[in-house]
């Protein structure tokens, strides 16, 4: 009966302890599980709010919110970012630096985004990008660096983007030695009136797309480094081309080379009587310089012959004077005398005393 006794006692200070030990490890695990939901630390499979992820094909797309930022936790995995929709008016230094790490993204949409203005090394931290769309916005600002740190970007979409205050500022940020490995640049709609390319050769471009803006020229040195870079296809329509013999060389050259893909599609908008006319269907004569100055020589010479004939006019009128005077004076009497003999007949038609005195 003692025996049995210690052995209940035995057993029930080992219930006890393990008792014990069961609830200590419960109440850690509930502690953990605390510490996971309220903790700020994000993980690698996390989305952003408003936005759609896809980790099988590493997108994700964030639409028509009210965010005035990137967002701020984009995933490590994403290759392909898309925002659209959004108020997006600044793009401010390292805005896709994920926690300060780069990412390996390599497709960047932004188009649609009411983007106004880039700051410089905006798309700090993405140096694998390939695209960047930046299509559809009113950019005002465009900093010098805007595009600095994309070693690798092969295309570059600005149509629809670039308002005239940032044409200038816009040159100044593609003429970069970061951009070495661009294929695609477009820029259409964007009211140009010139290349904003100072050289072609820093690049590795292949298509240039200036279509639907106010280009109605290129001159010389553009024309020059086309035919420098025959690699490049260069596509144009839709400009208001002025089609005298200031588009001399780039007439020529749109004869003599196929690096013009839409070369059909370009029309004349001046002068009047060859509105509309495909320039490429212009004739030599119209675009020679020389025909036009020979031109405007003689007319100018015409000019000159008959100042010099009205010149020796009012000398001669001048030198003879009192003849002319005299001349003037003779007839001013002759018609005088002749007005009196009129106005005397006049009277005696007109009296009727002298009408009876006649009978």
């Amino acid at each position: 009966m003692k025996l049995r006794r210690k052995m209940w006692i035995f057993h029930g200070a080992n219930s006890s302890v393990r008792l014990s030990s069961t609830w200590t490890q419960w109440c850690l695990r509930y502690a953990a599980v605390l510490c996971l939901l309220c903790s700020p630390v994000r993980t690698d499979d996390a989305c952003p709010s408003s936005c759609v992820c896809a980790r099988d094909s590493g997108t994700v797309t964030c639409r028509d919110g009210e965010d005035t930022e990137v967002p701020g936790d984009i995933p490590e995995w994403t290759s392909a970012l898309i925002l659209r929709g959004r108020n997006i008016s600044t793009l401010q230094r390292g805005a896709f630096m994920s926690n300060g790490t780069e990412l390996d993204m390599t497709t960047l949409s932004l188009s649609y985004n009411g983007i106004q203005a880039i700051e410089p090394y905006a798309f700090l931290g993405l140096p694998r990008l390939h695209l960047l769309d930046l299509s559809n916005n009113r950019l005002e600002s465009i900093s010098s660096r805007a595009f600095h740190g994309l070693p690798d970007l092969r295309s570059l979409y600005l149509n629809n983007s670039v308002l005239p205050s940032a044409a200038v500022q816009l040159s100044d940020a593609l003429n970069t030695q970061t951009l070495q490995n661009l294929h695609r640049l477009e820029l259409a709609g964007n009211r140009l009136r010139s290349i904003p390319l100072l050289r072609l050769d820093i690049y590795n471009l292949h298509a240039l797309v200036l279509v639907n803006n106010s280009i109605e020229s290129l001159d010389w040195e553009n024309v020059t480094n086309l035919y420098q870079q025959t690699r490049i296809r260069v596509y144009l329509a839709l400009n208001p081309f002025r089609c005298n013999c200031g588009l001399e060389a780039f007439y020529y050259w749109l004869k003599n080379s196929s690096q013009c893909a839409d070369a059909g599609r370009l029309l004349c908008s001046e002068p009047e009587a060859k509105r509309g006319v495909p320039v490429e269907m212009l004739r030599g004569e119209d675009m020679d310089c020389m025909n036009e100055n020979l031109e405007a020589v003689s007319y100018v010479f015409l000019g000159l012959v008959l100042a010099l004939i009205g010149v020796v006019f009012l000398m001669v009128l001048y030198l003879n004077r009192g003849g002319i005077k005299r001349w003037l004076t003779n007839i001013r009497e002759a018609c005088r005398d002749q007005m009196e003999v009129y106005h005397y007949r006049y009277e005696q038609d007109s009296d009727p005393r002298l009408a009876n005195v006649a009978v």
